[in-house]
């Protein structure tokens, strides 16, 4: 509704994970660059964990986007999977078999013994080519105990050098508790990079909301007072997720006033409309009520 008066192209506080949109705030884009590295050296597994809204699902959209041809990609966004549906996903998303291969039944009534040796004798087929195989999961704190052991089994497929899968493990904080229970105690020592993704500091998220803004094409035809940014920031405890929420009510609180300007009453007014209260330890309460919300990104 606003995006025409203040000439922008799109939403540019939209709650979907698009990776144009990934802000490098120390956190992550340290995390980007690990990621990155991990990739490079083939490492076995990898668990990048954060809070609600902190923007986990736009870091991982955004990696994908960066991973050169030689290797093969699968993501597992829903973690409610039996571990033989998990294996048909990646296979795939692999590209060994086609969607309509799947829809047409083709891998029914298959053992997982067979799936497991039907990607084995892939990843296998990928080192003649110096190529490699990365998996990545979000909302891994929702995988059952059962599916995260097979994860464990699957990254048994090596060579006498090297791993032949990678696994990204991407979820919220709980994730890291998971991990250290005693049943998957042998899963948790071979997790060889961990990273938690932290919220914005007051002057990144003025960044941020630039960079948003700049991203969706606006000019000078809109700016967010000091004064706003203190009050989205109060709010949202540097959350991405609410920072986008906050900064969309508020732009059609100035579009409602005619005004090429947010100041603090407007923040004030959407915080207002929102139910926010003030601080990051309620400002995730809200988000963990309210999880039907569309995503940003983890």
């Amino acid at each position: 509704m606003y995006e025409d008066y203040f000439g922008l192209v799109e939403k540019p506080f939209s709650l979907t994970p698009d990776p144009k949109y990934l802000f490098r705030s120390q956190s992550h884009a340290s995390a980007f660059e690990l990621l990155q590295y991990a990739i490079r050296r083939r490492e076995g597994f990898i668990a990048i964990t954060g809070d609600i809204g902190t923007g986990k699902t736009t870091l991982c959209r955004a990696l994908l986007e960066t991973i050169d041809r030689n290797t093969f990609t699968a993501l597992v966004l829903n973690p409610f999977l039996s571990e033989e549906d998990l294996l048909k996903l990646v296979l795939q998303d692999f590209g060994i078999v086609s969607r309509d291969q799947m829809k047409g039944g083709r891998l029914n009534g298959v053992s997982k013994q067979e799936l497991i040796d039907t990607l084995y004798d892939f990843l296998l087929s990928l080192l003649p080519l110096g190529s490699s195989a990365v998996l990545i999961i979000d909302e891994a704190q929702n995988l059952p105990l059962k599916v995260l052991e097979q994860l464990r089994i699957l990254s048994n497929l090596e060579t006498d050098k090297e791993k032949l899968l990678q696994i990204l493990l991407v979820g919220q904080l709980e994730l890291q508790a998971l991990l250290r229970t005693p049943e998957l105690r042998q899963l948790d020592q071979r997790i060889s990079i961990r990273y938690e993704l932290k919220p914005l500091s007051r002057p990144e998220t003025g960044a941020y909301i630039g960079h948003r803004l700049s991203v969706a094409g606006a000019s000078s035809s809109i700016t967010f007072l000091p004064n706003a940014i203190d009050q989205i920031h109060k709010y949202s405890g540097g959350i991405p997720r609410l920072v986008n929420l906050i900064c969309d009510r508020s732009l059609f609180g100035a579009f409602a006033a005619h005004s090429g300007q947010v100041n603090r009453a407007m923040v004030s007014k959407a915080v207002e409309t929102l139910d926010l209260q003030p601080s990051g330890t309620s400002a995730l309460g809200w988000l963990r009520r309210r999880l039907t919300l569309p995503r940003l990104g983890g």
